[in-house]
């Protein structure tokens, strides 16, 4: 099979992730024959030095000629810490959302059963959790009107029942192939937006009747999600709360490191990491691939490759089991292992596998 692939690293240590995340994309498709095309594209910050444009038409249209985009992180200090800054990487990351129409985000959230020491929640409330929060990704505030002054500001948080029912369908067809379970999470007792979202979503809980749809403020969700994260199987909500609540979930696996994600809609599907840019660790040689290689195999997947995903999640499950971690879920007396290194492990791990 031909695929052509972009590849946009970004900033901080995307490209040190994304290096590997390209590594093993190459071995999976040297093992099953597919004739793979990566075509580097610059994003975030490194596109603002460049051209003054953190997603310029040139990345645009890569973007857009490609199957699918692998992506690593935006974002630099030296615009975080310039409230005055007119461009900043950020919005390049909206600018794609927007352009390639990625109205859904996927998230799923999973244990690891040998990591669950890292988890900072008791074994026995995540052990086996295991759910997708799957996010409306270019409406609400993030995309509403907004006013920035020195007395005054405001953001709105603006949906139409065509994006609501949209991302409320692609909930569905997840709950539907999973255990059936939707939670739909809002604020309904406060905001007009979410009493929109909630008249909507009772409205297609008919067409829907073989799923269990529940309701829950997103105040209740952040803390059910603590408390009880096995009673979630597909979470589907707003922007803004599903920004929050996917992070929140992220740290049920003891690291961001560990999650991958997948933003879908209109145009070409993009696949990247939770976690940000991590400037502080950039080229130290410290950072977590696994939610960059995790990408590559939703990537695979969504593409209707399964086999190629499976192969590199067994991989990374077998790195996993064999102690081969990063500095932040290192095990005790494990030997130590770099981003480099524990790319390298997984793509030697597939290339054996093969023979």
């Amino acid at each position: 099979m031909r695929l052509k692939i972009a590849v946009l690293a970004g900033d901080g240590i995307g490209p040190e992730i994304m290096e590997q995340g390209v590594a093993v994309t190459r071995a999976v498709a040297r093992r099953f024959g597919h004739d793979v095309e990566l075509r580097e594209a610059a994003c975030g910050a490194h596109a603002i030095d460049l051209t003054g444009d953190p997603f310029p038409e040139e990345t645009f249209k890569i973007c857009m000629e490609s199957d699918a985009v692998l992506f690593g992180a935006v974002g630099d200090p030296k615009y975080d810490n310039n409230p005055a800054a007119k461009v900043r990487p950020e919005q390049g990351l909206l600018a794609m959302r927007k352009k390639l129409g990625l109205f859904a985000n996927i998230r799923p959230v999973q244990t690891f059963d040998c990591l669950i020491h890292k988890s900072p929640l008791k074994d026995d409330i995540v052990r086996g959790a295991d759910f997708i929060c799957i996010r409306e990704l270019t409406g609400g505030m993030y995309f509403g009107p907004q006013k920035e002054g020195d007395d005054e500001a405001y953001d709105t948080n603006l949906y139409t029942r065509i994006e609501v029912e949209r991302i409320l369908r692609v909930g569905y067809s997840y709950a539907q192939a999973r255990n059936k379970h939707l939670t739909v999470v809002d604020k309904a007792n406060i905001l007009a937006s979410s009493r929109l979202w909630r008249r909507v979503a009772m409205e297609m809980m008919k067409e829907y009747p073989d799923v269990t749809t529940d309701f829950m403020y997103v105040d209740n969700a952040s803390m059910r999600i603590i408390q009880d994260p096995r009673y979630f199987d597909v979470i589907v909500t707003e922007n803004t709360f599903g920004d929050i609540l996917t992070d929140e979930s992220s740290c049920i696996t003891g690291s961001m490191g560990l999650l991958p994600s997948a933003s879908i809609g209109e145009h070409t599907p993009v696949f990247e990491p939770v976690h940000g840019s991590w400037p502080q660790g950039k080229g130290l040689n410290i950072a977590n691939p696994l939610a960059q290689i995790l990408s590559a195999a939703m990537m695979f997947e969504h593409l209707g490759l399964k086999d190629e995903g499976a192969v590199i999640r067994s991989a990374v499950q077998a790195s996993l089991d064999a102690n081969v971690h990063t500095p932040e879920i290192r095990v005790e007396g494990a030997p130590h292992y770099g981003t480099k290194e524990v790319g390298r492990w997984i793509t030697d791990y597939i290339e054996r596998e093969t023979t």
